[in-house]
């Protein structure tokens, strides 16, 4: 049996600390650079400026 994942109850992060923090979590959990912007979408609502902003000075 297939579970819909429902967008409405995805988190928002839009702040820097937030996404910063869910990109280590991914990161500690084995995802490359190229994976995260896909698996934190999924997963989150993200500011996808301040996410890329994020990346390019870490």
């Amino acid at each position: 049996m297939l579970h819909a994942i429902d967008d409405c109850a995805k988190r928002r992060l839009t702040e820097r600390v937030d996404i910063l923090t869910a990109i280590n979590i991914l990161k500690s959990r084995g995802y490359d650079e190229e994976q995260l912007v896909s698996e934190i979408t999924k997963i989150f609502y993200v500011d996808l400026d301040e996410y890329n902003e994020i990346i390019r000075h870490s």
